[in-house]
């Protein structure tokens, strides 16, 4: 998601180089986030090389739900944080 947040859209094959995941995991986890509606999964013929790629593209949702997963996880280690230091 992270990955997504900063690029919009990526393919398949970009997200997998860049987490270092096998086809069957990357897919299993984008089929999660897909049903969720956190993302669009598309599949467009690349014009220079003539062959199917699959694109992922975060969704509004996908944005605004990340977003508050942040802030949360941005809370609850600041009150880590403050229980260490008492």
């Amino acid at each position: 998601m992270a990955l997504l947040i900063a690029n919009k859209t990526l393919t398949f094959k970009m997200i997998k180089l860049e987490l270092n995941l096998s086809d069957g995991n990357l897919a299993s986890h984008l089929k999660k986030l897909q049903n969720a509606g956190y993302i669009t999964i598309d599949k467009a013929k690349n014009a220079q090389t003539n062959k199917l790629q699959t694109h992922i593209k975060i969704t509004q949702q996908g944005i605004e739900n990340f977003q508050t997963y942040i802030k949360e996880l941005e809370q609850f280690l600041s009150q880590l944080q403050n229980n260490t230091k008492q």
